[in-house]
């Protein structure tokens, strides 16, 4: 009995101490079942956040005669130019190497980057270079859509292939003209502060906007709604359905990081579209578990046409010397077989994509079965999905 009292005591305590909990730190539930509750920061990011492309060009020396050609003029007057820089006097048409090949050079510049941020790179042959591997990349400034050079390039590359040819005959893996450079650029230009949340080179605005990865207005509502309870006030407000304008309270003016931080941590339930996405060339099929099918009756069957040609020679059996008509033929003889299983006929109730798969995949029925079964269904509008062909 004392044991009793005292698991009830334990029990009544941490009761209370969850009610006593705010709103946002329970766990959310819906029909007796948590939620599957996400931070807003991984559902999309403030209005300026975004990554800014770069590119550049550049050459990789140093290959085992696998580079241009010594025809590739652009190779040819590239190598002069570099070789000019240094005080040496080399004409285009005297430079005959095929160790040096030339590229492009691409990084992604992410915001609030600054000066000595490393960036990983790119790096493609745009010539007739045979492979990079075992090449090294030459200083190459990248520059943005602007013309403004924010970092610079150089290293030794990595190629996850490679190719060797000799007499005719070639060996090759993957894509040896494209590699890569981890951390192989050097950030020149910061942009720390460019997006004006939170960074020392603008002030905290009175109003910044939260845009989703995906557009919804129940998602953005939500969002607002989410906010509103977390901060206590009504700040936030959805004007579309991919962005949720929020009001910064005057108090969180000189507070700019915890403000954000605080926003990027409240958890809000996200509706979802119902899709249902299929990979013909591959067999993929990913769908929702709780995308919903109609009543509907499915009878599946398989017919399976096989065409064998077998060639044979004819030759004549004679004994001593064969006459002048008689000749080795070659036959051909074909076969053609056709072979048709028994259907599958059941009657599917209202049920969802995941129940049809597993029903499917107990009758031992393949992924491209599966597909075909679930795009004559949609034709049919019994499928309350998106259907999406890659």
């Amino acid at each position: 009995m004392r044991a009793c009292s005292r698991l009830l005591r334990h029990a009544a305590a941490l009761l209370a101490l969850v009610l006593a909990l705010p709103a946002w730190a329970q766990p959310a539930t819906a029909g007796g079942r948590a939620r599957d509750t996400i931070r807003i920061k991984d559902l999309g990011k403030l209005q300026g956040w975004r990554d800014n492309a770069l590119i550049g060009y550049g050459i990789v020396t140093g290959l085992a005669g696998t580079g241009d050609s010594p025809s590739n003029r652009t190779t040819r007057q590239a190598l002069a130019n570099v070789l000019g820089q240094f005080n040496l006097t080399v004409g285009p048409e005297q430079v005959q190497s095929r160790n040096v090949a030339v590229v492009m050079v691409t990084a992604s510049l992410p915001p609030f980057a600054r000066e000595g941020d490393g960036l990983d790179i790119t790096v493609a042959s745009v010539g007739d270079a045979r492979s990079l591997v075992g090449g090294s990349l030459l200083m190459t400034p990248l520059k943005a859509a602007n013309g403004r050079v924010y970092a610079l390039a150089q290293g030794a590359l990595t190629v996850g292939g490679y190719r060797y040819d000799a007499n005719g005959n070639m060996v090759q893996k993957n894509h040896p003209t494209v590699g890569s450079v981890p951390g192989g650029a050097t950030v020149e230009v910061g942009i720390a502060g460019a997006a004006g949340a939170g960074g020392a080179a603008a002030a905290m605005p009175s109003s910044i906007t939260f845009v989703l990865n995906s557009a919804d207005y129940t998602t953005a509502q939500r969002v607002a709604a989410a906010i509103n309870e977390q901060l206590g006030a009504a700040v936030a407000e959805p004007i579309d359905a991919a962005g949720v304008a929020i009001r910064v309270p005057d108090a969180e003016q000189a507070r700019p990081v915890a403000f954000i931080a605080r926003l990027e941590n409240v958890g809000v339930e996200p509706d979802r579209r119902a899709r249902v996405v299929i990979n013909e060339r591959t067999g993929t099929l990913v769908s929702g578990g709780d995308v919903r099918i109609s009543k509907v009756a499915i009878s599946h069957g398989d017919l399976r046409v096989s065409i064998a040609a077998e060639n044979q020679v004819s030759q004549p059996l004679v004994l001593g010397r064969a006459g002048p008509g008689v000749r080795t033929e070659s036959v051909t003889n074909s076969r053609l077989e056709v072979e048709e299983t028994a259907g599958s006929g059941y009657l599917m109730s209202s049920n969802t994509v995941a129940d049809l798969v597993q029903s499917l995949a107990r009758m031992k029925t393949n992924t491209r079965d599966v597909i075909s079964i679930l795009r004559a269904i949609k034709a049919a509008g019994a499928l309350h999905a998106e259907l999406i062909v890659q």
